[in-house]
C-alpha cells in the first residue's frame, strides 16, 4: 500500500478499485535508478546535493543548472553527470534532503497525538519558509515520496495518526489531509516572502508602504476596512502565523470529531 502523502501522484482508492496496466516508458527517478558504487571522493552526491540546496536558497529555482551548480563545485557539469543523471534527479534529491530537516516525534501516549500532528505541521511549514523554492517543484518531482528522507517522514507521521485511533488507511488520509492544508497556506506565504526577499524590504516596511493603497482600496467596503484597521499596528508576521494555527486548529478539531465517530 502506498503511504500517501502531498507530494504523491497515486490514489489509493484508485489502485483498489481497478488495476492500473504498467505504463510503455517508466517514470524516470533517481530512486528506480541504481546508484553508481564507485564516485569520485572529491565530489559526492551529497556534496551536489548540499551545494544545490545552498544554491537554490540563494538564488531560487530560475537559477539552478547543472552548469551553475558545477561553477559553484569547481567543477564540469560533465562530472556532476557521473552522480545525477540530470536536472530532475537533481530536484528529487534537493527535495528529499530539505524534507530531511522535518521532526516529527513519537507518540507515547495517545492523548498526545494532536500535539504532535500540529508539531509536525510547524515543522513542515517552517521548512517551506526557509526553503520557499520549494513549493515551486512539488509538482515535479516524479517519484519523490520513494526517497529515504520522505519514507521516514511518511512512516512517523502515520504512526501518529494511529496512535490516534485511526486505522491505516484512514491514518493515511488523515495525514494526507494535514500535509495538504499546510502545503496549501506555505505555498503563498514562501511567494509573498519570496518577493518581499527581492524588494530588499523587511515585511514591515513593505506593509507600511502598502498602507495609503490599502486605505484607499477598502474604504468603500465597511468589512475589509474594519478588519485593516483592526490589524493595523499589529506585527504582519504574528498575523501569519495566527493565521495558519488556526485553520490547522480547524482541521485537526474536524480530525477528533472523526475520531469520535469511528470510536463510537
Amino acid at each position: 500500500m502506498c503511504a500517501r502523502c502531498a507530494l504523491c501522484w497515486r490514489s489509493q482508492g484508485e489502485s483498489r478499485r481497478s488495476p492500473v496496466p504498467a505504463p510503455e516508458k517508466p517514470i524516470p527517478s533517481v530512486w528506480t535508478r541504481p546508484r553508481k558504487q564507485k564516485e569520485q571522493p572529491a565530489l559526492s552526491r551529497e556534496r551536489i546535493v548540499a551545494e544545490a540546496v545552498a544554491l537554490l536558497d540563494a538564488e531560487g529555482i530560475d537559477n539552478l543548472s547543472m552548469r551553475s551548480l558545477g561553477t559553484r563545485l569547481g567543477a564540469g557539469a560533465t562530472s556532476l553527470y557521473r552522480h545525477v543523471a540530470n536536472k530532475d534527479e537533481l530536484i528529487e534529491l534537493v527535495v528529499d534532503e530539505v524534507y530531511g530537516e522535518l521532526e516529527v516525534r513519537d507518540v507515547g501516549d495517545p492523548a498526545e497525538w494532536r500535539a504532535a500532528a500540529a508539531d509536525s505541521a510547524h515543522s513542515l511549514r517552517s521548512m517551506a519558509l526557509r526553503h520557499p523554492w520549494v513549493v515551486s517543484v512539488l509538482g515535479q518531482v516524479g517519484l519523490a515520496y520513494l526517497g529515504p528522507n520522505m519514507m521516514s517522514l511518511t512512516e512517523r507521521m502515520l504512526a501518529i495518526f494511529e496512535a490516534a485511533g485511526f486505522d491505516l488507511a484512514e491514518a493515511d488520509q488523515a495525514m494526507s489531509t494535514v500535509i495538504s492544508y499546510v502545503i496549501g497556506m506555505v505555498t503563498s506565504e514562501a511567494a509573498y516572502l519570496s518577493v518581499l526577499a527581492r524588494s530588499g524590504q523587511t515585511e514591515q516596511e513593505w506593509v507600511e508602504s502598502l498602507r495609503p493603497a490599502a486605505e484607499e482600496a477598502t474604504k468603500d467596503h465597511p468589512r475589509l476596512n474594519e478588519g485593516y484597521a483592526a490589524q493595523r499596528d499589529r506585527d504582519p508576521a504574528e498575523i501569519r502565523e495566527e493565521t495558519f494555527n488556526y485553520g490547522l486548529d480547524r482541521v485537526l478539531d474536524g480530525l477528533e470529531v472523526r475520531l469520535g465517530h469511528t470510536k463510537g
